[in-house]
């Protein structure tokens, strides 16, 4: 099993941030499926302010490159990530077009 971990920004609008969490307790089934689909077999997602924080396990076999085409491929996926694009707003050093950045492990206690 591998471990990611990726951080997003939201648009600081405590209106909005709320509607973000209300579509997060309500997700629609053919997004979890998409995800379960592509080898993820867990996913958290934690915020603080207007900084989210996603901790994805999964399979070995797991690629983010092939989670992207399936995805492109996915009408509902691609509606799903229009609707959360309203609330979302990427990192300041986030690269063009991309959402949430992956994450360096800088620490881990054994």
């Amino acid at each position: 099993m591998k471990r990611y971990c990726l951080a997003l920004d939201l648009k600081d609008d405590p209106a909005l941030i709320a509607e973000y969490e209300l579509h997060h307790r309500q997700v629609w089934p053919e997004i979890i499926a998409s995800i379960r689909d592509s080898g993820i077999l867990n996913m958290e997602i934690y915020r603080t302010g207007t900084r989210l924080f996603m901790i994805m396990e999964t399979r070995d076999d797991f690629s983010f490159e092939a989670k992207a085409l399936a995805d492109d491929a996915n009408p509902k996926v691609q509606a799903w990530e229009k609707l959360m694009w309203n609330y979302q707003q990427a990192l300041p050093h986030a690269k063009p077009g991309q959402k949430w950045v992956l994450m360096e492990k800088i620490f881990m206690m054994e």
